[in-house]
């Protein structure tokens, strides 16, 4: 099974910046995977973020933060990162790592399709 921990999560004014982890346990990159970000606002459905395969590269982000936000990973330390840069108020919410183990795609964002979760790192955006 694949485990996932999040961190870096905090407050920040509109503009600012925030780098996000997203530890896996130890063999998940050595498959290919999807691994994805989402987040989710009091009151409003969760919604996707970024994806990127943990093998063979691409990534795939949200028109809400295209230009703004960048996905990375470090194999070596099984480790998935979310640059957020130009932040906005609406950009506050739970911030959810999660990996897709099953199929064969990973070119949508969409949550029920990602069987293994964090537990989420909060994320404010204060104007």
């Amino acid at each position: 099974q694949v485990q996932l921990v999040e961190s870096g999560g905090g407050s920040v004014q509109a503009g600012g910046s925030l780098r996000l982890s997203c530890e896996a346990s130890k063999n998940t990159y050595t498959r290919r995977y999807c691994m994805g970000w989402f987040r989710q606002a009091p009151g409003k459905e969760r919604e996707g973020v970024a994806a990127v395969w943990t093998i063979g590269g691409g990534a795939l982000y949200a028109d809400s933060v295209k230009g703004r936000f960048t996905v990375s990973q470090d194999i070596a330390k099984n480790t998935l990162y979310l640059q957020m840069n130009s932040l906005k108020p609406e950009d506050t919410g739970m911030y959810y790592c999660a990996a897709k183990t099953t199929g064969y795609g990973c070119s949508r964002l969409s949550g029920d399709e990602y069987n293994y979760w964090g537990q989420g790192t909060q994320v404010t955006v204060s104007s």
